[in-house]
C-alpha cells in the first residue's frame, strides 16, 4: 500500500510510523500545517518533521508556505460557532491531505492526529472519511492513541523538539492565560458541583 501520513510534527509521529512499519506499512509523511503559529513555532516544527523523517529514514513531502494570514480568515469566523475552530482546522488539513494523495497516486492517507490523546478523534475520523468518499482515496483509519507513552518515549530517545501547545495561536493563549486557566478551574468546579448534586439527588 501506498500510504500518505500527514504529520503534525517529529514526536506525534514517532509511534504511528512504528506501527505501521510493524505491519510491513511504509508511509511517506506529509507536512501540511498552517494552523501552527507564531511563525518561529511553525519553523521549528517543519524543521523537527525533517528531522524525525531522516532519523527514521521515511520518505517526506512539506509544504513550507506560512500561512497565518490564510488561517486568520478561516478562524476567526470559526471561533463564533461550536467547537468551530477545531472544525475548521481538521477539515483543512485532512481535506488537503485527501487532494494530495489522490493527485500523487497514494492509495490511501492516514494522520498522526489520531495518534494523539487530545485530539476530537471521532469528529476527526468522521471529517477523513468524508474527504476519502470525496477525493477517491481509502482513508486508513486506525487508532494510534494506545501508543501515546510509547511515542513520547521514542521522541526522547530521537532527541525531538517537543511543542508545548497544540498548535494555533489560539491554543497558544490557551496554554499560558493566567486567566483562562483561573476560568477553566472554576467552570471545573462548578461542573463538579452540579455533578455531585445530580448524584445526591439521585440517591434521595
Amino acid at each position: 500500500m501506498k500510504l500518505l501520513l500527514h504529520m503534525c510534527c517529529g514526536p506525534c509521529s514517532c509511534y504511528p510510523v512504528k506501527k505501521l512499519r510493524e505491519e510491513g506499512i511504509e508511509p511517506t509523511g506529509y507536512f501540511f500545517n498552517p494552523n501552527i503559529h507564531p511563525y518561529k513555532e511553525w519553523e521549528m516544527r517543519l524543521k523537527t518533521a525533517k528531522e524525525f523523517a531522516e532519523k527514521v529514514g521515511m520518505a517526506i513531502e512539506t509544504d513550507e508556505n506560512y500561512r497565518l494570514r490564510d488561517f486568520l480568515k478561516l478562524a476567526l469566523p470559526a471561533e463564533a460557532m461550536p467547537n468551530g475552530r477545531c472544525t475548521m482546522c481538521y477539515t483543512w488539513r485532512l481535506e488537503q491531505t485527501a487532494r494530495f494523495a489522490r493527485e500523487n497516486g497514494y492509495d490511501a492517507f492516514t494522520s498522526t492526529l489520531f495518534y494523539s490523546i487530545y485530539q476530537q478523534h471521532e469528529l476527526m475520523k468522521r471529517t477523513a472519511e468524508k474527504f476519502a468518499r470525496q477525493y477517491g482515496v481509502d482513508f486508513y483509519y486506525e487508532d494510534f492513541r494506545p501508543g501515546w507513552q510509547a511515542g513520547i518515549d521514542i521522541s526522547h530517545e530521537l532527541e525531538l523538539y517537543r511543542q508545548p501547545y497544540c498548535g494555533c495561536i489560539f491554543s497558544e493563549e490557551e496554554r499560558y492565560s493566567k486567566a483562562i486557566r483561573k476560568q477553566r478551574r472554576k467552570e471545573n468546579r462548578a461542573k463538579k458541583r452540579a455533578r455531585l448534586a445530580a448524584e445526591a439527588a439521585a440517591v434521595q
